[in-house]
Protein backbone atom coordinates (compact mmCIF):
# COMPACT_ATOMS: atom_id res chain seq x y z
CA UNK A 1 0.00 0.00 0.00
CA UNK A 2 2.92 2.78 0.80
CA UNK A 3 4.53 1.66 -2.43
CA UNK A 4 1.14 2.06 -4.36
CA UNK A 5 1.11 5.82 -2.85
CA UNK A 6 4.10 6.33 -3.50
CA UNK A 7 3.96 5.69 -6.91
CA UNK A 8 0.64 7.74 -7.56
CA UNK A 9 2.20 11.16 -5.88
CA UNK A 10 5.18 10.73 -8.40
CA UNK A 11 2.80 9.89 -11.04
CA UNK A 12 1.50 12.93 -10.04
CA UNK A 13 4.51 14.47 -10.20
CA UNK A 14 5.85 13.90 -13.24
CA UNK A 15 2.69 15.51 -15.33
CA UNK A 16 3.21 19.16 -16.20
CA UNK A 17 0.69 20.71 -13.62
CA UNK A 18 1.46 23.32 -10.56
CA UNK A 19 0.81 21.85 -7.11
CA UNK A 20 -2.44 24.39 -6.99
CA UNK A 21 -3.87 22.33 -9.86
CA UNK A 22 -3.00 18.92 -8.22
CA UNK A 23 -4.59 19.97 -5.28
CA UNK A 24 -7.74 21.40 -6.75
CA UNK A 25 -8.11 18.03 -7.94
CA UNK A 26 -7.71 16.07 -5.13
CA UNK A 27 -10.42 18.42 -3.14
CA UNK A 28 -12.81 17.41 -6.34
CA UNK A 29 -12.35 14.10 -5.87
CA UNK A 30 -12.56 13.94 -1.95
CA UNK A 31 -15.59 15.91 -2.30
CA UNK A 32 -17.31 13.56 -5.19
CA UNK A 33 -15.85 10.50 -2.63
CA UNK A 34 -17.84 12.30 0.26
CA UNK A 35 -21.16 12.67 -1.13
CA UNK A 36 -23.97 10.30 -0.49
CA UNK A 37 -24.39 9.24 -4.33
CA UNK A 38 -23.48 5.59 -4.57
CA UNK A 39 -22.38 4.17 -7.84
CA UNK A 40 -22.11 7.35 -9.44
CA UNK A 41 -18.85 8.48 -8.25
CA UNK A 42 -16.83 8.08 -11.72
CA UNK A 43 -19.68 9.67 -14.20
CA UNK A 44 -19.23 12.42 -11.99
CA UNK A 45 -15.54 12.56 -11.94
CA UNK A 46 -15.61 12.31 -15.38
CA UNK A 47 -18.44 15.33 -15.35
CA UNK A 48 -16.22 17.38 -13.35
CA UNK A 49 -13.07 16.68 -15.41
CA UNK A 50 -14.80 18.43 -18.36
CA UNK A 51 -16.16 21.05 -16.29
CA UNK A 52 -13.02 21.69 -14.20
CA UNK A 53 -10.12 21.58 -17.09
CA UNK A 54 -7.50 23.49 -15.10
CA UNK A 55 -8.18 20.64 -12.30
CA UNK A 56 -5.62 17.49 -12.63
CA UNK A 57 -7.47 14.37 -13.47
CA UNK A 58 -5.19 11.86 -11.81
CA UNK A 59 -5.51 13.57 -8.51
CA UNK A 60 -9.58 13.84 -8.85
CA UNK A 61 -8.93 9.97 -9.72
CA UNK A 62 -6.82 10.08 -5.98
CA UNK A 63 -9.10 11.61 -4.48
CA UNK A 64 -12.33 9.68 -4.89
CA UNK A 65 -10.22 6.67 -3.12
CA UNK A 66 -11.70 7.89 0.35
CA UNK A 67 -14.62 6.54 -0.36
CA UNK A 68 -13.27 3.11 -0.34
CA UNK A 69 -15.58 -0.27 1.52
CA UNK A 70 -13.75 -0.08 4.34
CA UNK A 71 -14.30 3.94 4.87
CA UNK A 72 -17.58 4.08 3.79
CA UNK A 73 -19.27 3.12 6.77
CA UNK A 74 -17.47 6.12 8.82
CA UNK A 75 -18.01 8.60 6.19
CA UNK A 76 -22.46 7.66 6.05
CA UNK A 77 -22.48 7.46 9.84
CA UNK A 78 -20.40 11.01 9.84
CA UNK A 79 -22.59 12.88 7.47
CA UNK A 80 -25.37 10.95 8.82
CA UNK A 81 -25.07 12.44 12.34
CA UNK A 82 -23.92 15.84 11.00
CA UNK A 83 -26.86 16.09 9.29
CA UNK A 84 -29.40 14.97 11.81
CA UNK A 85 -27.58 17.70 14.09
CA UNK A 86 -27.93 20.51 11.63
CA UNK A 87 -31.26 19.52 10.78
CA UNK A 88 -32.70 19.41 14.61
CA UNK A 89 -36.13 17.35 13.61
CA UNK A 90 -36.17 14.82 15.34
CA UNK A 91 -34.29 12.13 13.12
CA UNK A 92 -32.80 9.24 14.95
CA UNK A 93 -29.16 8.60 15.98
CA UNK A 94 -27.91 6.47 13.75
CA UNK A 95 -27.10 2.95 15.73
CA UNK A 96 -27.07 -0.88 14.95
CA UNK A 97 -30.28 -1.34 16.56
CA UNK A 98 -31.73 1.21 13.86
CA UNK A 99 -29.64 -0.06 11.16
CA UNK A 100 -30.85 -3.61 11.51
CA UNK A 101 -34.42 -2.16 11.19
CA UNK A 102 -33.96 -0.45 8.30
CA UNK A 103 -36.60 -0.28 5.52
CA UNK A 104 -36.82 1.34 1.68
CA UNK A 105 -39.19 3.76 3.13
CA UNK A 106 -36.91 4.54 6.22
CA UNK A 107 -33.66 5.12 3.71
CA UNK A 108 -35.87 7.46 1.81
CA UNK A 109 -36.80 9.49 5.11
CA UNK A 110 -33.06 9.34 6.25
CA UNK A 111 -31.36 10.37 3.26
CA UNK A 112 -32.41 14.31 3.36
CA UNK A 113 -30.03 14.20 6.80
CA UNK A 114 -27.31 11.86 5.00
CA UNK A 115 -27.62 14.57 2.24
CA UNK A 116 -27.22 17.54 3.96
CA UNK A 117 -24.51 16.83 6.68
CA UNK A 118 -22.52 14.61 3.99
CA UNK A 119 -22.73 18.15 1.54
CA UNK A 120 -21.13 20.15 4.77
CA UNK A 121 -18.67 16.93 5.21
CA UNK A 122 -17.63 16.76 1.90
CA UNK A 123 -16.59 21.17 1.68
CA UNK A 124 -14.76 20.13 4.87
CA UNK A 125 -12.98 17.23 3.88
CA UNK A 126 -12.04 18.72 0.28
CA UNK A 127 -10.74 22.23 1.91
CA UNK A 128 -8.71 19.80 3.83
CA UNK A 129 -7.69 17.64 1.74
CA UNK A 130 -6.62 20.72 -0.29
CA UNK A 131 -4.38 22.26 1.31
CA UNK A 132 -2.89 19.36 3.06
CA UNK A 133 -2.09 18.27 -1.07
CA UNK A 134 -0.88 21.88 -1.89
CA UNK A 135 1.75 21.91 1.20
CA UNK A 136 2.78 17.98 0.43
CA UNK A 137 3.40 19.14 -3.26
CA UNK A 138 5.29 22.06 -2.53
CA UNK A 139 7.44 19.89 -0.43
CA UNK A 140 7.68 17.49 -2.98
CA UNK A 141 8.03 20.43 -6.10
CA UNK A 142 10.59 22.25 -4.25
CA UNK A 143 12.86 18.80 -3.43
CA UNK A 144 12.04 18.11 -7.16
CA UNK A 145 13.38 21.96 -8.35
CA UNK A 146 16.56 21.38 -6.06
CA UNK A 147 17.78 18.00 -7.36
CA UNK A 148 17.57 19.25 -10.61
CA UNK A 149 19.41 22.27 -9.90
CA UNK A 150 22.00 20.30 -8.12
CA UNK A 151 24.72 19.19 -10.98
Amino acid sequence: MKKSIKQQVLSLLKLNNTPREIAFGVSIGIFIAVMPLYGLHTILVILAALVFRRANKIAMLVGTNISLPPTMPFITWAGYSMGRLLLNCGYPEFNWVVFKGLSYRDLGRLYYPLFVGSLLLAFLCAGTGYFCTLWFMNRKFREKKRKENVP
